[in-house]
């Protein structure tokens, strides 16, 4: 009997003594006894009522523990769905209500007030707190270590992850065993993670990037993971010494280079920068490399697809791109409009077709045949641009598309130039309903810091770069923009904020 994901990220480490774990309010955890404790927790999971196919649905804090309780999860044949600790009562009803799980694992704290919710689709509710404690742990120790792995196949559903649902209903996006593991082993192959890496995890796990991406790697690689539990200047300033890759968001590598420890020094014994989530300023990447020596490597994925593209890890490591489709991951531009390619080196709708590609939507058939093509491309909703030798350069979101008296404008050209100019450290442009001309172009600008923005000769400065249709009617200086726990700007709050 074989578990397709299981037994390759998991079960061959049943003996392994390399230190998988370290962390800073602990002792370290093997592979050994982690793969023990995973089937221990598999058996409190089956004696809790799960099944083959049932959803365990997880709003806890991140732990060592919630990792277990994802791999003890795909060991029982269950459906792994993690939910941003952020997200309120009103929210977490809808998505349980959805997936309707026979488990629902949330902090103690939160039980009593989600019983409605578990109640209303029979669900059992367990809980899990910061520490590894709660009812899903207690009395485990008693619990056998072995376990007999329920089989699963390859196209049998491993997880469902929500979308941010910054417009419109979140869908839940169905990912496969082999939508993961046909990933995993592109990135480890492309990134060169071994048994000899120690990832920096500050990243939160209830993400694609931070749980599929980071751990499913690190596991398959045999590599060490330095779990904090968030982003901690000072906890990643000392493990740097002892690492070798770390992977974050944007927000990461600004607040490092905000900080004067970061210098080649510090970061000697390190291997690989990794950055995705959100896009990576071009000034960013060129800032710390010459603070470091090193590129850092930005890439391109999703939740519907997990990672598409990858800068190499020889070669340019191109800024303002997500570099190259990984092997065996087909890219496309077309015309949003009639899905026809469009001509090299113009904007197009970016499509992606692999064996990472997500099977569609929990619930939403209509919605799956909407983004899903029968040929097997996903239109992602992102536009870019490729160049010639094959890089891809993110334009935005098609629905952050600006369309001002019958003109499109791409809001990354405005904020290029933007962002360019002294004084601003970043900014984000959308449009508002306008009378006369549809939409009107609204920048919103933040200042470095020290600065302050001169906002008519920001005007000036975008008049001499862009055509006057391109021009904002508007400018407002803000102290931070909106963004989701992963960094992403969310234009669609500035959209009702300004409208």
């Amino acid at each position: 009997m074989t578990n397709h994901l299981y037994d390759a990220l998991f079960a061959p480490h049943a003996e392994n003594d390399a230190t998988l774990f370290t962390r800073p309010d602990a002792a370290p955890m093997s592979y050994r006894a982690f793969i023990a404790r995973v089937g221990q927790m598999a058996h409190a999971l089956t004696r809790a009522g799960l099944k083959p196919g049932d959803r365990v649905v997880v709003q806890a804090e991140k732990s060592v523990e919630m990792v277990m309780l994802y791999g003890a999860t795909i060991r029982a044949g269950g459906v792994f769905l993690p939910l941003n600790t952020a997200y309120t009562h009103e929210e977490v009803s809808y998505f349980v209500t959805d997936a309707a799980p026979r488990l629902l694992v949330c902090d103690p704290a939160q039980a009593e007030g989600l019983s409605d919710i578990a109640q209303g689709v029979g669900a059992q509710i367990l809980t899990l707190d910061a520490e590894g404690n709660g009812s899903l742990t207690e009395g485990m120790d008693a619990l056998p270590e072995a376990f007999d792995t329920v089989a699963r196949e390859a196209g049998d559903l491993a997880a469902l992850l929500y979308t941010s649902g910054t417009t419109g209903r979140s869908k839940g996006a169905m990912l496969s065993h082999e939508n993961l593991l046909s990933n995993t082993r592109a990135l480890i192959d492309l990134w060169r993670i071994t048994s000899g890496d120690t990832l920096i995890h500050a990243l939160p796990i209830f993400h694609t990037h931070g749980l599929f991406v980071a751990l499913n790697t690190s596991l398959l690689a045999g590599a060490q993971v330095h779990f904090l539990r968030s982003f901690d200047k000072d906890a990643i300033f000392s493990a740097l010494p002892q690492a070798t890759t770390l992977m974050g968001v944007p927000t990461f590598y600004t607040r490092l280079l905000d900080d004067p420890r970061l210098t080649r020094e510090a970061t000697a014994g390190m291997r690989l920068f990794i950055s995705g989530s959100a896009p990576l300023l071009a000034e960013t990447h060129v800032a710390f490399t010459e603070r470091t020596g090193h590129r850092i490597l930005e890439r391109y994925g999703m939740t519907e697809t997990n990672m598409n593209t990858s800068n190499p890890y020889d070669g340019e490591r191109r800024a303002g791109t997500v570099g190259q489709p990984l092997p065996g991951v087909e890219v496309r531009l077309t015309n949003p409009e009639t899905g026809e390619a469009v001509p090299e080196g113009e904007v197009g709708m970016i499509e992606v077709r692999g064996p990472n590609v997500f099977s569609g939507y929990w619930q939403m058939p209509e919605k799956t045949a909407e983004e899903l093509r029968e040929n097997g491309f996903f239109i992602t909703g992102d536009l870019g641009q490729m160049s010639a030798d094959g890089y891809l350069s993110i334009v935005g979101r098609a629905k952050d598309l600006i369309i001002t008296g019958g003109y499109n404008v791409y809001p990354k050209e405005v904020e290029d130039v933007l962002n360019d100019l002294d004084g601003i450290s970043e900014s984000a442009v959308f449009g508002v309903a306008d009378a006369d001309f549809g939409e009107a172009i609204v920048a919103a600008l933040v200042a470095l810091p020290g600065a302050e923005i001169d906002l008519p000769a920001t005007e000036v400065a975008v008049g001499e770069k862009l055509a006057r249709f391109k021009h904002p009617r508007r400018y407002v200086v803000l102290e931070a923009l909106p963004r989701n726990t992963m960094g992403k700007v969310q234009k669609n709050l500035l959209r009702e904020r300004y409208a």
